[in-house]
């Protein structure tokens, strides 16, 4: 298992959409979260910025990644949270959410 932490910002003015609609995540979204291997998926909010946690307990991410972004239902989500995100411009290359380093855990 592979911890990961995301961070990425959020426009003020689509914050409380974007909590109404993680309120009700379409089913066909979750699922495929789920067959992509990730649990413990958690998103936080502190100002305009929202922290994501989720552990990947699969044997190959990046086609984990690709099966999750090739589902129709999956890209119609995005389509619909993209626009009100705000990726951090130190982001790496490619990377809409910006992957954090861990430097603590205990268990």
């Amino acid at each position: 298992m592979k911890r990961f932490g995301q961070v990425i910002g959020v426009k003020p003015e689509n914050y409380e959409e974007y909590v109404e609609a993680h309120a009700a995540v379409w089913p066909e979204v979750l699922d495929m979260i789920s067959q992509c291997n990730i649990k413990n998926y958690s998103i936080y909010h502190h100002n305009s910025l929202l922290f994501a946690y989720f552990e990947y307990h699969g044997e190959d991410f990046e086609a984990d990644m690709q099966k999750m972004a090739d589902h129709p239902k999956t890209q119609e989500w995005w389509d619909w949270m993209m626009p009100m995100q705000e990726p951090l411009e130190t982001r790496a290359e490619g990377e809409w959410w910006t992957t954090m380093l861990e430097v603590f855990h205990h268990d």
